[in-house]
């Protein structure tokens, strides 16, 4: 005899309808005008640096030729050779990176292959306290520290009290924690199966790591150390009390080149970003022409930083690998 199953009782029906969510709708809207807000200070960064550039270019004492091939940067005397500033940008920041690139690579290798949670914990807060040292700090730990060092090993007749090597060794300990950083989260988007792969084919713990591991990451790791580059390229305090307070100019091309003059990294040199605090802080009366070079130097950094970015992103784009 079968038995009368209960129906359900009916309920009222669902509103699927979208209903307004005004707290998220705050956030949208503050997050829409900060990036709006950034996008427009940069514009205006920009325009600032572009205006007052083409004051200068616009002189009649300045031209584009003897500025981007003249081997003597000298205002005092109408001598707008850009290469001395930039030769000497480009030592400490390649001084820089020979130093912080193996050993941030090898940072990145221990914290994401080797180390324990408790290592991994201990080391990251000490890493970033070293980002957070103020440059003015590690301009002076060049100065007086890594400099007296230089001297000891190579002699005083060789190295002078300001140079690019101190100024660029310290530069490199101080864009460590960047590029470490960057690439050891390249390093963790590895895929584990992809170490477990190569285990159980019998690969060592080292193996992995150089094998596998690495060219997995290499456009993360690329473009670490292209923005560590850019972090270099743009130092200032460091490069403004150890590497030299005036331009390393030169007679002609023959004396820069004979001998790689222009690589000696034992002799003062002012870079790009050094010359531009030297020159703001001393008294010059505003639309000089030592004011609007301030202007054209750095409208230069910021094509060449630009430059490198967009380097760093198509490396990502060509070379990286989705799992």
């Amino acid at each position: 005899m079968s038995q009368d199953i209960p129906l359900p009782l009916p309920t009222a029906p669902v509103d699927l309808r979208r209903r307004p969510r005004r707290g998220e709708q705050v956030i949208q809207l503050f997050l829409w005008f900060s990036g709006l807000l950034s996008i427009l200070i940069t514009l205006g960064i920009v325009a600032v640096l572009l205006f007052d550039a083409l004051a200068f270019f616009r002189r009649p004492e300045v031209g584009l030729g003897e500025f981007f091939t003249g081997v003597v940067w000298q205002p005092q005397i109408l001598k707008f050779g850009l290469f001395p500033l930039f030769n000497a940008t480009m030592l400490t920041s390649a001084i820089g990176l020979l130093v912080a690139v193996p050993l941030g690579l090898m940072i990145a290798i221990y914290l994401s292959e080797y180390a324990s949670p408790r290592a991994r914990g201990i080391l990251k807060p000490v890493l970033e306290i070293l980002a957070g040292v103020p440059t003015v700090v590690f301009g002076y730990f060049a100065l007086n520290f890594m400099t007296p060092i230089l001297q000891g090993i190579f002699g005083k007749d060789v190295v002078e009290v300001f140079n690019v090597a101190s100024a660029g060794i310290v530069i490199g300990i101080l864009i460590i924690p960047l590029i470490s950083s960057m690439t050891e989260d390249a390093l963790s988007a590895v895929p584990r199966a992809l170490r477990e792969g190569a285990y159980a084919l019998g690969a060592t713990r080292l193996e992995t790591a150089a094998k596998i591991v690495l060219p997995a990451a290499i456009s993360g790791i690329a473009a670490g150390i292209i923005v560590g580059m850019s972090r270099a390229v743009g130092e200032t305090m460091v490069v403004a009390i150890a590497a030299g307070a005036g331009p390393r100019n030169f007679a002609s091309w023959s004396e820069a080149l004979g001998g790689l003059n222009l690589l000696n990294p034992f002799k003062a040199a002012e870079t790009m970003t050094g010359h531009m605090v030297r020159i703001s802080g001393g008294d010059l009366s505003y639309d000089s022409i030592d004011y609007d070079s301030i202007f054209a130097i750095g409208m230069m950094l910021f094509i060449f930083t630009m430059i490198l970015n967009l380097i760093s992103r198509w490396i990502v784009k060509r070379f990286r690998e989705e799992y």
